[in-house]
């Protein structure tokens, strides 16, 4: 069985992975008999939201025990996820990708990727072996495979979003404008992205979409 790396970064839109999105990519990777396991960053969240008022949360919150939430406690550090344990990887979106595993929040197109995050996009890059990303993750690939960053330079799909296709454009990356319930594939380095909550819409567009990104990454890892 095809196994299936997805990195979580939280639990919650705001400040972590979006639960919508990350849901919907373990249904669909379930559904298509692909075998998943979740990993996160073992570090503090970068930010603390409540949810209820949208306003700035008390305390602190560790990624990976958040990301556990969603991940039914089955849960590794990001740190020991390497490309020869998995088929594939996906990252789902929410702030958390733009604040936890990158700071394109804060930093726009200049944003640095985590450490982990950086390592597990190349290695997974190098070894020829898929990579998906949800909403906002398609930041993460622009900055670390852009020609910006020595890269190869890749496409993606964020939606119509103009302010982050200029963003993907600045880090050597090019935006193609898909709807909620596509996904783009990036044939020649094996990257899927799909728009999900970048784009208006309601839970069953994003998870249409999102299905859709599990099918082409399945087509791309070919026979179970």
């Amino acid at each position: 069985m095809k196994r299936v790396a997805v990195v979580l970064s939280g639990c919650g839109f705001l400040d972590g992975a979006e639960i919508t999105e990350a849901v919907s990519v373990l249904i669909h990777l379930d559904r298509r008999g692909l075998s998943f396991s979740c990993f996160a960053p073992d570090m503090p969240q970068t930010s603390i939201v409540n949810h209820a008022t949208h306003k700035p949360g008390v305390g602190t919150r560790n990624v990976l025990e958040e990301s556990a939430r969603i991940a039914r406690g089955k849960i590794a550090p990001l740190a020991s996820l390497t490309a020869s344990d998995s088929d594939a990887v996906v990252f789902p979106g929410g702030f958390g990708a733009a604040k936890n595993l990158c700071d394109f929040a804060s930093n726009g197109p200049d944003c640095s990727v985590q450490t982990d995050v950086a390592r597990t996009l190349r290695e997974f890059h190098a070894a020829r072996k898929p990579i998906g990303l949800c909403c906002i993750a398609p930041v993460l690939a622009a900055r670390v495979l852009g020609t910006a960053s020595g890269g190869p330079g890749c496409t993606l799909t964020i939606g119509a979003d103009p302010g982050t296709a200029s963003a993907l454009s600045k880090m050597g990356a090019t935006n193609v404008d898909h709807r909620v319930t596509e996904a783009h594939v990036d044939a020649k380095n094996l990257i899927v992205s799909t728009p999900a909550y970048m784009c208006e819409s309601g839970p069953h567009g994003v998870f249409t979409g999102i299905g859709a990104l599990v099918d082409e990454l399945a087509k791309l890892l070919g026979p179970r």
